[in-house]
């Protein structure tokens, strides 16, 4: 039997969001209920909701990054009981068979990830995300939170902390390395943080110098403005790293400058339009350009336990759910320091 629950919906593309009840399945052997506390608000919810990555599903309840307490489990859930503490990402299964689900890539699945939101699950119902009172999860695609992490500063994690921390990782960021942060936004912010308890030397390049004393407090050790010619001269061939951050448009003939032989620049953020690239630029010290998306769930599991471990957590703004399309506006002209999350008991 399904449940009826409260929930905040795009009812069509770049419409306001409203009040509105959606169904959520029944609990299966497998599953997790979640009463859901908070939500974060990623810019990947409004390109979604604002069909910038191409058609969506409608109406759409956003958000992945969900935490909360499980309420009930399934007769076959072995690994969450009622009471623990969790959260969900991007994602809320995918085909489990394929060499990069076995891996622990889940995120590359080779039949493509379902998405916790803007999909259709593997039941042909529509995923709903955290914009609600409660989801229902299979437990192979949930993740415990330690208690060293606060509810709503780990929210954000599910999606801006695994975002940032699989690249890091997979780029072997650490001591004796230089890593460049492009951006001190959602993601920019939880990246800085990461990369400097991992131990790099670690360097935000932001358009301009406002953010400059958050950034040296999140831990970086450097700040430079990418507006200023200069920078780019200065720091040319430094970065053994470079973490791409901005959806926006960027000169990246002028960020390839900044690598150091056999350095990678890795862009995370996603564009709603393409973007045009001077291969040329790569040429003559082996440099590389690539690409990275979230993590698997145990990847996701050994970043959130490296955040309680190191006292890393999302900076955030909590907001009442009635609040969600003001915030969308204000994520949009850059006015968020630097995550929305939504108590979901107002919804």
């Amino acid at each position: 039997m399904t449940t009826t629950v409260a929930a905040y919906a795009v009812p069509a593309p770049k419409a306001p969001l409203e009040r509105t009840t959606i169904a959520r399945r029944a609990v299966g052997e497998h599953d997790v209920l979640i009463d859901i506390a908070f939500a974060g608000i990623c810019h990947s919810d409004i390109h979604q909701a604002h069909e910038g990555w191409g058609r969506a599903v409608f109406p759409m309840v956003p958000g992945h990054e969900i935490a909360g307490v499980v309420a009930e489990v399934g007769p076959g859930v072995t690994g969450f009981a009622v009471g623990d503490r969790v959260g969900v990402g991007c994602m809320v299964d995918s085909c489990r068979t394929c060499d990069n689900c076995r891996a622990g890539l889940e995120q590359y699945c080779d039949e493509g990830p379902v998405w916790t939101y803007n999909a259709v699950g593997k039941d042909g119902r529509p995923t709903y995300g955290g914009y609600a009172k409660t989801v229902v999860v299979d437990e192979n695609y949930v993740v415990r939170v330690p208690e060293a992490l606060p509810l709503d500063k780990a929210a954000p994690l599910l999606c801006a902390g695994i975002t940032t921390y699989s690249p890091l990782r997979h780029w072997n960021a650490g001591p004796g390395k230089r890593v460049a942060v492009v951006g001190l936004g959602g993601l920019g912010h939880m990246g800085v943080q990461i990369a400097h308890a991992l131990g790099a030397e670690v360097t935000v390049l932001s358009q301009s110098l406002r953010k400059k004393d958050d950034g040296l407090r999140l831990g970086a050790d450097h700040y430079f403005a990418t507006s200023d010619p200069a920078t780019f001269q200065s720091l040319a061939g430094t970065f053994d790293l470079i973490l791409n951050t901005v959806s926006a448009p960027i000169d990246f003939a002028a960020y390839f400058s900044l690598l150091r032989t056999d350095g990678a620049m890795v862009n995370v953020g996603l564009p709603e339009e393409p973007l045009e690239v001077d291969i040329r630029a790569l040429g003559g010290r082996r440099r590389s350009m690539s690409s990275s998306g979230i993590g698997g769930i145990a990847e996701t599991q050994e970043m959130l336990d490296f955040c309680a471990e190191h006292g890393v957590a999302a900076e955030i703004e909590l907001i009442g759910a009635e609040r969600i399309n003001e915030a969308y506006e204000r994520v949009l002209s850059s006015d968020v320091r630097y995550r929305f999350v939504i108590d979901t008991a107002t919804i």
